[in-house]
């Protein structure tokens, strides 16, 4: 083998080596590579011998040959040394292979590859063993190109005086898309015969063309917009002096919750090349983070331009290399407190011990992670890391066949593809007995809807108890009512613009609330946000409407809601806001009536004619003519 790569062959009798070097520069006498790789096509049908193993593990150690085999089966099927685990995790492939027997020869051959490509790699060596179906799979899978990792030098301070020079590598970070769509002529598919032109108009009837000059940034506070200038926006970017990566103090490594990691980075962070002192001083730092089982708490800014972040850098001490990790940690603004009820306190909630030793069951059935039989070493049946994003495949495989066949529809999705994110084979085979008790102690029932009984005190009315049966409606809807907004009660004072319908509903339930009083505060904010005049303001009026009739059907304030819903009908003729009254219309918002409350006067009929059209508009259009109302729509898209 060694002889083979000393001579450039590209062929070796035998079984077949493949050697490829990545050109780096062209020398007078020969050829210079920055990296040699050998490629193994065999199904170890040949003779081999592990005496020069070793010499041979050394060699391409020492030169920094990598190499790759490529067999025709698994090179984890079980070689008869006993190791069952790998012959379950050869089972993990989700492409059957032919139940052929494996000679003894080709046994033989496999032990010696496992043991040569786990000498070369403890960790990832294994997985440098392909068979012949995985390495076409790869083959026919888009890879983006490959770039060197770019290094962010800075200095690690401790203090005032403590300075170290280090520097930073992503090591995570998630891979997007480049958005490099252009807007084309379908014609000629060129994108200089589409010009484009941004007009600026006022929001009226005329819309009056402003020049950009006369624009400026607005921030909506509320129903308020706050003018906002370039050089406000400049003064208000924090600034800092330059890069930064101070450590503001230390915490222990368990005092950082594992949800507490955020942000879309992970850095290592090692000592500056060639600079011995730091090496030492960092090397002295990551030790004594790891013994002391504390992190750094750090502050971080990439430069002057950005914002800071805190996060935290952990320390990672491997057999090659030792560094720091960075994460990012969440600020007060970017955690969310949700409360729960505890399930403990539900006697229907508890499992039996039978249904908790199920799970158990299915839990263990559906490991990932495949011990050998000393349960020290392990192996991960399921790695995201080695699997490539299923929606980027996708993406490349469709632009690669619109540009050779542009005319033709988009072909299905490959089947390797489909199967990236698929359960593991040998997993979904043993999980199915644990599904099934799982299946068997949990029973699924369709549960239909509640028909409401009714009893004959409800059927025939007694007039003595018509008094306290409103109360006794509310109280229930209190004790069903969402226990946040109990909890929120006290802390709301007034209708506000965030939340107005749930405020609305907190306020008049409160003790000695004036209905009338906190009902206008819910009008105000309804007129606000009619005058916005925007899709998402109408959608959290109607939102508000429908919550005041609600409550003044339950409190009996018939009176009043019906006298607003008759106001807003005039003022939004008034202000021509027939879009906003359509939503009206079609969610059926009508006048409370009689049957729906004791204390309405308004019929049925009345409450529909309230939100009939008017009679002139009716006359004004011819009645076979359908198309004004098509213009209208129109129109009032383009408003």
């Amino acid at each position: 083998m060694l002889k083979c790569l000393e001579k450039g062959y590209q062929i070796y009798k035998g079984d077949g080596i493949s050697y490829k070097g990545k050109k780096k520069t062209r020398l007078e006498r020969g050829k210079k590579y920055e990296k040699r790789h050998i490629e193994l096509f065999t199904d170890l049908s040949s003779p081999v011998s592990e005496d020069q193993l070793e010499i041979i593990i050394a060699n391409l150690k020492k030169t920094g040959i990598s190499i790759q085999f490529f067999l025709p089966f698994p090179g984890d099927v079980d070689d008869g040394g006993g190791d069952t685990s790998a012959s379950e995790r050869s089972q993990m492939h989700r492409n059957s292979f032919p139940k052929k027997a494996l000679t003894e020869q080709q046994k033989e051959g496999i032990h010696v590859v496992r043991k040569l490509m786990h000498t070369l790699d403890e960790e990832g060596g294994l997985e440098e063993i392909y068979t012949f179906r995985e390495s076409l799979e790869r083959l026919s899978m888009f890879k983006k190109i490959e770039r060197r990792p770019m290094a962010w030098p800075c200095q690690l301070t401790i203090g005032s005086n403590l300075s170290i020079r280090i520097v930073a590598y992503k090591s995570v970070t998630e891979e997007k898309v480049k958005k490099i769509w252009t807007v084309v002529d379908a014609k000629t598919l060129r994108k200089d015969d589409v010009q484009k032109e941004t007009v600026y108009c006022l929001n009226d009837d005329d819309e009056t063309e402003v020049q950009k000059d006369d624009t400026i940034q607005g921030f909506r506070y509320g129903s308020d917009i706050v003018p906002f200038s370039k050089e406000d926006e400049e003064q208000m970017k924090y600034k800092t002096e330059a890069k930064c990566f101070s450590v503001l103090g230390f915490s222990r490594s368990s005092q950082i919750q594992r949800h507490y990691y955020m942000g879309n980075q992970v850095l290592k962070v090692f000592a500056a090349k060639d600079d011995e002192n730091a090496a030492v001083a960092f090397s002295a730092l990551v030790h004594a983070l790891d013994e002391l089982k504390v992190v750094a708490i750090v502050r971080y800014a990439y430069d002057r331009r950005c914002n800071p972040q805190v996060g935290v850098a952990f320390p990672y001490i491997k057999d090659a290399y030792e560094c720091l990790i960075y994460v990012q940690l969440p600020y007060m603004e970017d955690l969310r407190q949700y409360l729960f009820s505890s399930l403990k306190n539900n006697k229907k909630c508890i499992p039996t011990a039978d249904q908790l030793s199920a799970v158990d069951s299915l839990i263990d059935s559906m490991n990932l992670v495949c011990e050998d039989d000393d349960g020290e070493t392990f192996e991960d049946l399921f790695k995201p890391s080695k699997i490539p994003n299923p929606h980027f495949q996708r993406l490349y495989q469709c632009l690669q066949h619109k540009a050779f066949h542009p005319n033709e529809p988009l072909p299905p999705i490959e089947q390797h593809i489909l199967e990236m994110l698929e359960m593991p084979r040998v997993v979904k085979e043993r999980c199915q007995a644990p599904l099934e008790k799982v299946k068997a102690l949990f029973p699924l029932r369709e549960v239909g809807k509640k028909k409401e009984e009714k009893t004959a005190q409800d059927i025939f009315k007694d007039n003595s108890e018509d008094g306290p049966k409103p109360k006794k409606l509310k109280i229930e809807d209190e004790e069903g009512s969402f226990s946040i907004m109990k909890l929120a009660e006290g802390n709301v004072t007034s209708v506000g613009s965030v939340n107005p319908g749930e405020d609305f509903r907190i306020l008049v339930r409160q003790k000695n609330a004036d209905f009338k009083d906190v009902s206008q505060q819910l009008i105000n904010r309804i007129d606000q946000f009619l005058e916005n005049k925007g899709s998402r303001y109408y959608m959290k009026g109607i939102n508000c409407i429908r919550v005041f009739r609600e409550e003044a059907i339950k409190l009996s304030k018939v009176q009043c809601f019906n006298d607003f819903l008759q106001a807003l009908k005039s003022k939004v003729e008034d202000k021509a806001l027939a879009d906003f009254w359509e939503i009206v219309i079609q969610d059926r918002i009508s006048l409370i009536t009689k049957d729906e409350a004791e204390g309405s006067l308004v019929t049925s009929e009345e409450a529909e004619k309230f939100l009939a059209p008017k009679e002139k508009k009716n006359e004004t259009l011819p009645p076979t003519d359908e198309g004004g109302d098509v213009d209208d729509l129109v129109s009032t898209i383009k408003t």
